[in-house]
């Protein structure tokens, strides 16, 4: 499977889905990737503001923020080599990168992350 990285620009947290004025290309890129690692996708991400040495340690993300700045950032590396900068890729970007169909479930129309919380339904009926 491929594996793909991404490099965010300084966030308040590790998501960026924070703070009072959160923005809503963070909020569904952020239930993307929870959605691909949900499929079995490879993917991490990096802050800028919390992360650092992850940038400096990359070779290729040096010299791309030696060449476009932090203002490029988002950068998003598959297989060590840059795939997309400068905006998030969309869900199906995502599942192109990894390998993987389209065609997969999506989750509910609900807030980041309350779907892989609910319990399956098999548990709920045993406890029943």
């Amino acid at each position: 499977m491929k594996k793909l990285q991404i490099f965010d620009p300084a966030l308040c947290c590790s998501t960026g889905v924070c703070g009072t004025e959160v923005d809503q290309a963070l909020v569904d890129f952020s239930a993307d990737v929870d959605w691909l690692k949900h499929a079995g996708g490879q993917i991490e991400r990096f802050n800028l503001a919390q992360q650092p040495m992850a940038f400096a340690d990359s070779a290729v993300v040096k010299g791309f923020l030696e060449h476009s700045g932090a203002e490029g950032l988002p950068l998003i590396l598959l297989d060590g080599e840059i795939a997309m900068a400068g905006r998030y890729p969309t869900r199906k970007e995502l599942a192109r990168f990894a390998g993987l169909s389209e065609s997969l479930p999506h989750p509910p129309d609900i807030p980041c992350c309350y779907w892989m919380r609910q319990v399956p339904t098999t548990a709920k009926s045993r406890a029943t």
